[in-house]
């Protein structure tokens, strides 16, 4: 599918066929590292005294979400010096000598068939002392959500940052079954591993948004021919259809507290925002112009929204009151912006930033108006930040083909979840989970 760059997207978009797809694993590609990361070696857990082999390689994964960050460059494992297991068997000086700062060493033991005790180290090679030690019981089902938990810990002990790993994602793929398309709603770890189907379609799905608890999805389906926005219980895939009016019924997108919905809705004329109570299915007009007003997202104290709006002349960025009021315009630099999305404390917005015939990702200091292109695609769209917010997911086209792809904050650092069979659209990010 070509992205459609002219503000009439928002219709065009929803009559196209989306992607030629063959269903295959996502993999992960680093596509642009960081030249000054902090060296770390994760060494391969002790798994000798287990009864089976794991499914998983605890330490891979754990290697890996550290290395996609930015902020630390993981040792490759052929490079390793030694493979102690735990923290009195480390040298800490051929570990200096390979200039790593810091080493994570662990093992797993078996209490009982498909229950294991996963026990780990994080230490400081320059210090040569321990700076974290952890021990978490896993079953078989989620080792790898386990790994990604082990990566959070390092990651926020080192950085002092919450980290993300154990977090998952959404997107949108097709795949093509018995010369037929199917279009498939997905949830994956933040890696794009282990995914599962939320729903399968004979006809476009669109606009996923995750509930602030991350236990449901809104999303847009074509399955009656027409544009409805559904709700999804992940848990229990119990669903219900939320908006089915006249006309367009499109991009979701879940308040804060989880009780309201802004959506765009054309029943009334061209398409504008509204907000929809969740519980009492009460609608609340916000915009009333004969532009296409699109794509809301709420600012964090969910007094206000951003949307995308070509009043202007050229798709562009507004804010909102949700008690009410005249929106005020928000972007200037450049003839297309559009598809924002809020960091978690409110500071920054990413957009998709046209210039020139290419359109990349941008994020905009909302506090001083400067604007960084963070990608250099010629068709990116789809930006969504993670829940600590130092990471971006978007979609690119390279070919006729969509990837999705990750990058720092800073433009740094830039990592592929890639499927080379298949086309893959719409990801969003979901949130740090209530436990």
């Amino acid at each position: 599918m070509q992205i459609i760059k002219q503000v009439s997207y928002l219709l065009a978009v929803m009559l196209l066929g989306v992607m030629q797809i063959a269903s295959a694993a996502l993999t992960i590609e680093i596509t642009q590292g960081v030249d000054g990361a902090l060296p770390i070696a994760v060494v391969p857990f002790d798994t000798a005294k287990l009864s089976s082999k794991l499914p998983v390689d605890l330490a891979a994964i754990v290697a890996s979400d550290l290395n996609r960050s930015g902020v630390l460059k993981s040792m490759e494992r052929a490079q390793l010096p030694a493979s102690p297991h735990y923290s009195n068997q480390v040298q800490y000086q051929r570990w200096r000598g390979a200039g790593q700062d810091y080493l994570v060493v662990g093992r797993v033991l078996e209490k009982s068939p498909g229950i294991y005790n996963i026990e780990f180290q994080l230490l400081d090679v320059l210090k040569q002392k321990q700076l974290l030690g952890r021990s978490m019981q896993a079953k078989k089902r989620n080792l790898r959500s386990r790994a990604h938990q082990i990566s959070d810990f390092i990651y926020q002990q080192i950085t002092g940052t919450r980290g993300a790993f154990n977090t998952r994602i959404a997107f949108v793929r097709a795949q093509n079954e018995n010369a037929a398309r199917k279009y498939v709603l997905q949830v994956s770890d933040s890696d794009g591993f282990n995914a599962q189907n939320v729903l399968e379609s004979d006809e476009p799905i669109m606009s996923p948004s995750w509930s602030p608890d991350g236990k449901s999805l809104a999303y847009v389906s074509f399955e009656s021919r027409r544009p409805e926005i559904f709700i999804q219980h992940l848990a229990t895939a119990r669903r219900s259809k939320i908006a089915g009016f006249s006309g367009l019924n499109s991009a979701p997108s879940w308040s804060p507290d989880g009780k309201f919905l802004a959506l765009v809705l054309s029943k009334d004329g061209s398409p504008d925002i509204y907000t929809l109570n969740t519980a009492t299915k009460r609608l609340k007009r916000l915009t009333k112009h004969r532009s296409i007003d699109t794509e809301p997202v709420w600012t964090r104290d969910g007094r206000s929204i951003i949307f995308t709006s070509d009043r202007s002349g050229s798709p562009q960025l507004y804010q909102i009151n949700v008690a009410g009021g005249k929106p005020k315009r928000l972007t200037f630099e450049g003839r297309y912006n559009s598809a924002a999305s809020l960091s978690p404390d409110g500071k920054f917005s990413v957009m998709v930033h046209g210039e020139r015939g290419q359109y990349k990702i941008a994020q905009l200091d909302r506090e001083t108006g400067n604007l960084t292109v963070l990608t250099d695609g010629r068709l990116d769209e789809s930006p969504s930040f993670s829940p600590n917010g130092k990471m971006v997911l978007y979609a690119s086209t390279r070919g006729n083909n969509g990837f999705l792809f990750a990058v720092s904050i800073d433009g740094r650092a830039k990592h592929k979840l890639s499927d080379q069979a298949g086309d893959i659209r719409e990801p969003v990010w979901g949130p740090f989970e209530s436990k």
